[in-house]
């Protein structure tokens, strides 16, 4: 067999972040797909407990904690890349990589910049200290909808509530103690906001009360190689292109506790001329986001056997 050679993407790659889990993904790309099985088994071996079983056959409780979703939909996503890859026959070069939150490190290996079996163990560890980090500063998040960002500032501004993600026009996250959320939720109510939808999160992310899981994974994150990414990398807390490994460790360890720029971050490569996106990994969650964001852009969503088949015609047809 010769060299294969890349696929090159006129699209950006894109993956999902905590809360895309459920029971049963990945499964049928492990049963259909021996690259995909690959992905599974080696996380297995790397994290030391049967990662692939709770994917697939749950429990969805024991899925759900924080220590646990991290490494499994990082593992399904790139199983699912896997998959498209061997389908194509090649490996996949897109315009640029980029994934919410957790979803970073995924794009990370996508881009070569960390192996696959230092980001589980990282994320197992980011898990880990940001379960350590709720427990020591208890807090929650809220969704708001529908209020512009500088009316949800202020309302962040007045109560010490913080603004964790800026998904898309008019859904905003925010972030902090349990007091500070009701308060700001009850301000950001009366400034207008359409409805604020309180999280089921284990705490208070992307905030200042997760700084002690910041400073736990600047220690783990220095023990890992990176390198300069194959592909453009988008990062979450600039929204722009970063290439210096230096730079995109340290803003994995920033990532924790600030904002997720995500609407910018897609109008950064929609200004670029990205205008298709492919969603790989578990859910459709982001699939949502970009409509909201513009939609005028397309999004393609590999998550099952089938996505991989139709997709892969989708890019043939290039």
């Amino acid at each position: 067999m010769g060299v294969m050679r890349n696929r090159m993407v006129d699209a950006a790659i894109i993956f999902p972040g905590q809360g895309a889990q459920y029971v049963g993904m990945g499964k049928e790309l492990y049963g259909q797909f021996p690259a995909s099985k690959v992905i599974f088994e080696k996380a297995n071996n790397i994290l030391g407990f049967d990662i692939a079983k709770l994917c697939f056959d749950g429990p969805k409780e024991e899925l759900t904690r924080t220590d646990i979703c991290q490494p499994a939909i990082l593992t399904a996503s790139i199983a699912a890349l896997r998959a498209l890859e061997s389908a194509l026959e090649a490996p996949l070069v897109p315009k640029a990589v980029l994934g919410l939150s957790l979803g970073e490190y995924t794009a990370l290996v996508a881009a070569g910049s960390i192996s696959f079996d230092d980001a589980v163990m990282l994320v197992r560890k980011r898990g880990q200290f940001m379960e350590e980090a709720s427990k020591q500063n208890p807090g929650t998040m809220a969704s708001v909808i529908g209020l512009s960002l500088e009316e949800t500032r202020k309302a962040c501004l007045e109560t010490g509530a913080e603004i964790a993600n800026l998904n898309s026009p008019g859904q905003i996250v925010i972030s902090g103690t349990k007091a500070n959320v009701e308060a700001a939720s009850n301000s950001a109510r009366q400034k207008g906001a359409r409805k604020v939808i309180p999280l089921d999160v284990s705490g208070a992310f992307h905030s200042s009360l997760m700084e002690p899981a910041a400073s736990k994974l600047a220690v783990e994150a220095d023990k890992v190689a990176i390198k300069p990414p194959r592909i453009p990398v988008v990062t979450n807390v600039n929204a722009g292109f970063e290439e210096s490994p230096d730079e995109i460790k340290s803003n994995l360890v920033i990532q924790v506790k600030s904002s997720v720029l995500w609407e910018d971050s897609i109008k950064f490569l929609s200004g670029r001329g990205i205008k298709r996106y492919i969603e790989v990994g578990p859910g459709k969650v982001l699939a949502g986001l970009l409509r909201r964001i513009d939609p005028a852009l397309e999004c393609l969503n590999v998550e099952a056997s089938s996505d991989v088949l139709s997709v892969k015609d989708a890019l043939l047809r290039e």
